[in-house]
Order: C-alpha cells, then structure tokens, then sequence
C-alpha cells in the first residue's frame, strides 16, 4: 500500500511539473458528477488514492477526512454515532467522494432549514495552481478577520485548488422524523410551506410535485407530533424514500431525456409561466424544469424575478451556468489569477474564461 506522504507528494509533483508546463488538469474524485458544468479536456489528477477519516469527534461533532474518502464511508461512520451531514449531499453515483461533494457545493433536501454545504464547511487543506500546499480554517466554529477561503472552495468545481483534506460540521441525528402529504396546487404549496417556515414547526424538507405537497418534519418526539397537528395530511409509511428519491434524481419526475434546469429563486416567487414540466423543491427556492426552450428565455424569464438559472444535464447550451455580470466575473477572475494563476485546474468547467 502507498503511504498516505507519498500519495500526498505525488499529488503535489504532478500540479508542479503541470504548472511548468502550462498543462491543464482534470480533477478527479469519483466522476459521479463528471456531468456538471462545462466540459474540461485536461490531464486527469485522480484524487481517489487519497482517501480516508483523519479525525473523528463525535462529542465536538466535528470530522475531517482526505478528499478521495467515498462518501458512503463518512455517512456510514457518522450514522455509527447518531449523527449525520446535516446539509444531506446527493451521491449522484456510487463513486461520490468528499472532495467531488464540496467541490461542486451541492445540497439536498435540508438545505433551506438546516443550512448549505458552505456552511458546514470549517476548513480545507489544498494545493494551489502552483502546487504549494495551503492550510484555511480549521475544526472549530470561529470569526475571524479577512477572506473564508476555505468555504470559497465549496462550488468553485476545483477551478481554485485541489482539495486534499475538508473539516466539516456534523449534526446529531433527529429523535423521530415523520414525512406529511397533502393535495395542493401550486400556489397554495408555495404559500403554506412559506407560511409554516414562519412558525415554530421543526421543517426539515419541502417538495411539491405538481399535484402533491410533501413536508418532512424532524426533530424531538414532542415538537414533531405538535408540527404534525399544525401542517396536517397524511402521514407516509416510509419517510426516507421520497427525499431520497428526491435527492439523487431517482424521482419519477427526472426520468426524461429533456435538458434539466435547476432554477434559483426567492422562495415565495409564483409558479413561472415557462415551457415544459416543473417540480418545486426547497420551499420554492429551488425549481427543477424539464424543458425544451431556449437557455436565453428561461434565463431571461428566471432574472426578471431575481433569480438566475443553471443548466444541469443535458442540452447543448455554451454556458451551463448562469452568466455574470461584468463586476462578479471580475472578482471570479481575480481570484483564479490569485490561487491558479497559470489557469491549469479545471479550466473552463465554470465559465469559458477560466
């Protein structure tokens, strides 16, 4: 077996001798989400060696582990302790690694009520574009002054550095968890889920699939039998498999061979008038569309109500990602000159520009 330095310096030359040769890198965990964002056509730098937990501290509710470590191994070590990745990461595939998960800074069905993957985020270690090793953050919940950089590596799609070890928070697993489902048209979900969000109702998921309005509802016995009384419908047999299904696209509702939008916007914005077939998650603050339109008119349509669009599989739109504007893309190159400046991570996967 390789030890874990020689793994690391490996990883390390590679980025060098990539940076003196000006040669793009592919940045590779477990290619469960190899589909996301623009194509990039670089050298592959696997990161899947490079696995494993590094620490575990079910009592300061804090684990750090390599980049390559499946994601399966840290949910299943975690559950061992009653506690959980609160911001409930989609696997996409069996191969999902920790790094592919914060890279592309992806969340489920929590992500509304408990917080994003950003936030959990305490710190990283990663090589640069000029393959010096850098430490940001660390296991512990503080303020300090300056730039986050660590939580600037969530969703930045390893354009900005080659994550190598993650610091998350971890949560406590719920005491009960019940699952309600209630007939409602599309305003009315929008409306009542955003009116619950209000209360002091332990919501933890929200989904309406067109006809059917889905609320998960978690916490301790006493406060979810009281939520229940408040929200109402009909109790589902089997909590877990809707938001699964939801989470990892297994829903019915994916099963299409159209382009798939991920749409973001405020939460209490009304059903658009788009083209094509739509499911409401997230409260209403995130929407997924099947459609056939074109990128500019969802997009167009999406910004006029503040919020931008993402193409997330399939159709053969230029930018996947929603265009920025002149002072983010700025800022966007600023900091890839900054951490890559030879622009060899990922080149591309984001915007075209970098």
């Amino acid at each position: 077996m390789i030890a874990d330095n020689d793994i690391l310096e490996s990883l390390q030359q590679q980025v060098q001798e990539a940076a003196a040769r000006n040669t793009p890198l592919r940045l590779v965990g477990g290619d469960s989400k190899s589909f996301l964002g623009n194509s990039d056509n670089g050298e592959p730098l696997s990161l899947a060696a490079h696995r494993g937990i590094v620490n575990y501290e079910p009592k300061e509710l804090v684990i750090t582990a390599r980049a390559g470590t499946p994601l399966r191994d840290i949910e299943l070590t975690l559950a061992a302790q009653q506690q959980r990745l609160a911001f409930e990461p989609p696997h996409f595939g069996d191969g999902a690694t920790l790094g592919g998960t914060i890279a592309c800074g992806l969340s489920g069905p929590a992500r509304p009520y408990a917080g994003s993957a950003r936030d959990f985020v305490l710190g990283v270690r990663m090589l640069n574009g000029r393959g010096e090793n850098l430490r940001f953050g660390g296991e512990v919940m503080k303020n300090v002054a300056g730039y986050d950089v660590s939580r600037l590596m969530c969703g930045a799609m390893g354009t900005l550095g080659v994550l190598l070890e993650i610091s998350l928070k971890v949560l406590p697993g719920p005491e009960r968890e019940i699952t309600l489902v209630q007939e409602r048209t599309p305003e009315e979900a929008i409306r009542v889920v955003n009116a619950w969000a209000a209360r002091p109702i332990p919501l933890t998921a929200s989904c309406y699939d067109g006809l059917h309005l889905y609320v998960r509802i978690s916490g301790v016995a006493e406060a979810v039998a009281a939520g229940r009384d408040l929200v109402g419908g009909t109790e589902l047999p089997d909590s877990d498999t809707i938001w699964q299904d939801i989470r990892e696209h297994r829903h019915a509702f994916f099963d299409s061979t159209r382009p798939l939008w991920r749409l973001s916007l405020p939460p209490r914005t009304a059903p658009l008038a788009l083209p094509g077939k739509e499911l409401i998650d997230w409260g209403g603050a995130q929407r997924w569309l099947l459609s056939d339109a074109p990128g500019t008119s969802i997009r167009r349509i999406v910004a006029e109500h503040g919020g931008h669009a993402t193409l997330f599989r399939r159709g053969v739109e230029h930018e996947r990602f929603h265009p920025l504007s002149d002072a983010l893309l700025k800022l966007h190159q600023r900091l890839k000159q900054a951490f890559d400046p030879v622009a060899i991570l990922n080149p591309g996967r984001l915007y075209p520009d970098f």
